[in-house]
């Protein structure tokens, strides 16, 4: 069997998919790390709306995706950027999300963690922003998750200085009742978060995170990095308090900070994760025995396809980890709220394809070859 695939040169290549996917063995609850995948939602793709339109979901093949990840192992991170907060999923779909993800953790013992933002406000006063974390704060308490505080785009555009994060992020630390996750989103994931804890200079930056941690060090359970700087994040993570967790989200990096050194290791909220669960959990096991060699072995190879899939504009990654899903079988089609099957070009996803194959992600190989010939079939790529 071949595929011919496009390139970025216009030209097309003839490619032999691999007949044998990647089988991970079944295993335990990992034991030497935390990691969760943050996880995509599936578009409900018979509803008639537009891209402005608030989000229809396919309500039952994103849980089932959700059960996928949680039989792997792996915690789910939920209504976190991979699920296209505010790149298409608003906050009353979100809080619809982590109730029904709630429900189904609590129904099959997995882990769950929520997003917990402003994006039901798009701007307004301190005490507006407070209010709004308040509000998400809630909801994600009353379902019984873990709740991760999440860049907020309105704090961004309204604080003056690292006195406004303080006395925000002080405040939602002082009520909440049990440790939160820190999570410092980076702009080349949004934009719009540019300068944030109050400078755009990420040592001063991170200084001003650091203050706020060690304020109320028995509140954080851990921090959530995603600036795409392994060198930063060691730094930053030698740093923490006793008992604050790193968990890193660095989808160019994540192989060599989650095996660590020998001053400490990075726990793991990823977005790659959701289409390397069963490779990225059979490399955790191998940790979980203190087999880095092998660790490193499954894992090195998928940062290829990674820093495909978060190349600049990296905001649309979303796009490539639900081609992913689809090729897989996770869902019937590509596509997405928002209309964000459309973000990256054929080549980007003919070479993601090509990358995720080789790597043995797709349990049928058939089908996705199958599927993505369809998919070029629409672009009129002749095979």
């Amino acid at each position: 069997m071949t595929i011919r695939l496009p390139s970025s040169d216009g030209t097309l290549r003839t490619y032999d998919p691999r007949p044998e996917p990647f089988r991970a063995a079944a295993g335990t609850a990992f034991t030497s790390r935390t990691v969760f995948s943050a996880a995509h939602v599936v578009a409900d793709p018979y509803a008639d709306v537009s891209p402005d339109s608030p989000a229809a979901v396919d309500w039952d093949a994103t849980l089932a995706f959700r059960r996928h990840l949680w039989a792997q192992g792996l915690g789910v991170a939920e209504a976190m950027d991979t699920a296209q907060r505010g790149m298409g999923l608003d906050w009353a779909g979100a809080a619809e999300l982590i109730r029904r993800s709630a429900a189904e953790a609590k129904a099959v013992g997995g882990r769950l963690a929520c997003g917990v933002g402003t994006d039901q406000i798009t701007g307004g006063s301190l005490t507006d922003i407070r209010a709004a974390y308040e509000e998400q704060l809630a909801v994600v308490t009353e379902s019984g998750a873990q709740a991760i505080l999440m860049a907020s785009r309105a704090l961004a555009a309204t604080a003056t200085g690292p006195e406004d994060y303080q006395e925000i992020y002080g405040h939602l630390l002082r009520q909440s009742a049990e440790p939160v996750v820190l999570h410092w989103l980076g702009p080349m994931f949004d934009p719009a978060l540019e300068g944030y804890w109050g400078s755009a200079d990420l040592d001063t930056a991170t200084e001003v995170f650091l203050e706020v941690i060690a304020a109320h060090p028995d509140k954080v359970d851990g921090i959530k990095i995603s600036l795409l700087d392994a060198g930063r994040e060691i730094a930053l993570r030698r740093r923490l308090p006793q008992g604050v967790r790193c968990y890193t989200g660095d989808d160019f990096h994540y192989p060599e900070l989650i095996a660590g050194d020998e001053r400490g290791f990075s726990h793991a909220l990823l977005g790659i994760f959701d289409p390397l669960a069963p490779l990225a959990a059979q490399a955790v096991r191998h940790l979980d025995t203190g087999d880095v060699s092998s660790f490193r072995q499954l894992l090195d190879p998928t940062v290829e396809l990674s820093r495909h899939l978060f190349q600049a504009p990296t905001r649309f990654y979303k796009t490539g980890v639900v081609l992913l899903a689809w090729l897989a079988g996770h869902q019937s089609h590509f596509t997405m709220v928002g209309g964000l099957q459309s973000a990256r070009s054929l080549p980007h996803l003919a070479r993601a394809y090509e990358l995720a194959d080789g790597l043995g992600l797709f349990p049928d190989p058939g089908l996705a070859e199958d599927r993505m010939k369809t998919l070029l079939a629409l672009y009129g790529v002749p095979q």
